[in-house]
């Protein structure tokens, strides 16, 4: 792991950046298309490079593995941003709902080599599990400002209700099924629908969104 971490500390050549993005373009097609004990050669094959550029980049499969993923992750955080500057924000939040099934479809192709991988990752999955949070609520806030959303969600809760769409099977047909669930998500976050009744909690976590 200390290459790793020393690759984080400095800045990687524009020739090494290529190389990086292009290997991890390759291994999630490779582990997609024909599981996660593809050999590491092939996938530094398929991507133009040697077997040693492979290992300065990524030491251990489970430095690959966890690579991909992040890498994912990070894109659909910073989608947040981006949609709401292209599209109305309940339209932002539908798309970004498509983003998060095709992460959910990279995650099973990764399969258990991300369990395997993740074992060691607590401290940073509590860290992504936070982003993916602060991406909803920013999508939120946009929509209940422009009153297409209700103003007593939680972001956490919406997130959790994403969470079906990691339940999806990588088949013909999960596009379709995705928009569906991701329609009936829409359903219940838009202005009018009606509230589930309060708690306690939600009348104070309600009302530091409606006061925002």
């Amino acid at each position: 792991m200390a290459v790793a971490n020393a690759e984080k500390s400095r800045p990687l050549r524009a020739d090494a950046r290529r190389n990086r993005d292009r290997l991890l373009s390759v291994a999630l097609e490779s582990f997609t298309r024909e599981g996660p004990d593809v050999p590491l050669e092939s996938i530094a094959r398929e991507a133009g490079v040697g077997i040693g550029t492979l290992y300065r980049h990524f030491p251990t499969r489970e430095t690959l593995v966890l690579a991909i993923y992040h890498r994912e992750v990070e894109d659909l955080c910073e989608a947040a941003p981006r949609l709401l500057g292209e599209l109305a924000p309940d339209q932002a939040l539908r798309r970004w709902m498509d983003q998060l099934a095709r992460l959910a479809m990279t995650k099973h192709g990764l399969g258990g080599a991300l369990r395997d991988a993740a074992t060691s990752e607590s401290e940073r999955s509590v860290d992504t599990y936070g982003r993916l949070v602060g991406a909803v609520s920013t999508l939120l806030d946009a929509c209940v400002a422009a009153g297409t959303a209700r103003s007593d969600l939680d972001p956490e809760d919406v997130l959790l209700s994403m969470g079906g769409l990691f339940m999806l099977r990588d088949k013909d047909g999960w596009q379709d099924q995705a928009r569906r669930m991701s329609g009936l998500l829409m359903d219940g976050l838009r202005a009018g629908a009606p509230n589930p009744p309060a708690t306690d909690s939600t009348r104070v976590s309600g009302g530091q969104r409606a006061a925002r």
